[in-house]
């Protein structure tokens, strides 16, 4: 690879609404599913069956003990008194309650919660776009947000019907992973399985990055461009420093080359141009994103593609739309996928 990379180069190396709006679109448009182990590998050896979509509840169930009065994100206080009638309204936070051990007190989930214990659970939060009324409908004894959900007028009307609503930060990196679990943990009066499911979290996260391959000979850093493709509504975006991805492919070892290139932005309109300053080695794609163009025979016909040396190896990392950027419990599984599809053998 990096021979190919050095005779291939083209070029000189040179906000979290937006964010929320592709995952969700990822979602509503594809209806992504899977857990992120069974992701397409690189180099176009084609798409392994997926396995299954679950997330994995700690051993010992808990037992709330509340109530509890907690800080939220919009600078409330919170009193949460009881932990029966749970709505967390993103994908990322419906995991983290089903994989704490509470998954049979969540009455709702949102569009993103693709997973099989979820998956039959009303929808109730779109694009980040919570519906008040039908929040508010299944008498809820806690909502959890966190701040990109909207619009303000519906998270106020569910606060004003006296229902306890805890805003979280959200998520953008690894290092966001155990301060969301914490969060949701001392609301739900279970601390201890909180400090049990992010040491468990950090621990498995911590054991692949000790996994990834160094960098070879020449020192140099595979580069990974994140691409957001949606065929259907012909939109095709290049990931800069805010997209979310960055820290996963440093984990990885690897280099955000749209960040690196200079894109300080979410996500930018793919040009020819932008790619060929990015020059990645490898595309870093959501799996449904990639189907939606029709694979990786329509991902190199984007303008620009096939001129990087990513596009010229057809080296593409494709990862299931409901987890890629959750940072949340799966994590750990995201980052090995990812590690396996960019180093190949070397990876095992």
């Amino acid at each position: 690879m990096r021979q190919t990379r050095s005779a291939r180069r083209v070029g000189a190396r040179t906000s979290t609404a937006v964010l929320g709006l592709v995952l969700a679109l990822a979602l509503t448009a594809c209806g992504g599913t899977g857990t992120g182990d069974g992701a397409s590998a690189a180099k176009d050896t084609g798409a392994a069956k997926p396995a299954a979509d679950r997330v994995e509840p700690l051993a010992a169930k808990p037992r709330p003990a509340l109530p509890v009065t907690v800080p939220s994100a919009d600078g409330k206080r919170v009193e949460v008194t009881s932990a029966d009638r749970i709505v967390p309204l993103t994908g990322s936070l419906n995991e983290i309650v089903f994989s704490l051990g509470l998954g049979e007190h969540v009455v709702a989930r949102d569009i993103t919660a693709t997973f099989e214990q979820a998956k039959e659970l009303p929808v109730v939060t779109r694009a980040h776009d919570v519906s008040a009324e039908s929040v508010l409908s299944l008498r809820p004894t806690l909502v959890i947000a966190d701040t990109t959900t909207g619009p303000a007028e519906a998270v106020g009307q569910i606060r004003d019907a006296g229902v306890p609503l805890l805003v979280v930060a959200p998520a953008k990196s690894l290092a966001d992973v155990g301060r969301r679990i914490d969060a949701v943990a001392a609301a739900l009066g279970v601390e201890a399985a909180g400090k049990e499911l992010r040491q468990r979290t950090e621990a498995r996260i911590a054991a692949v990055r000790k996994d990834v391959p160094a960098p070879e000979s020449d020192g140099e850093k595979p580069r990974v461009a994140f691409l957001y493709l949606r065929g259907s509504a012909a939109v095709y975006l290049l990931g800069g420093r805010e997209s979310g991805a960055g820290s996963l492919l440093d984990a990885a070892g690897a280099v955000d080359a749209g960040a690196e290139s200079g894109l300080t932005k979410d996500f930018t309109a793919i040009t020819s141009e932008a790619l060929a300053k990015a020059a990645p080695d490898a595309i870093l794609v959501m799996r449904k994103g990639l189907e939606s163009v029709g694979g990786i025979d329509g991902l190199v016909k984007i303008p620009g593609v096939a001129q990087t040396p990513a596009g010229m190896d057809r080296r593409v990392v494709s990862i299931d739309d409901g987890v890629l950027l959750n940072y949340g419990p799966r994590t750990d599984q995201v980052l090995k996928s990812l590690v396996e599809q960019l180093y190949g053998k070397r990876a095992s």
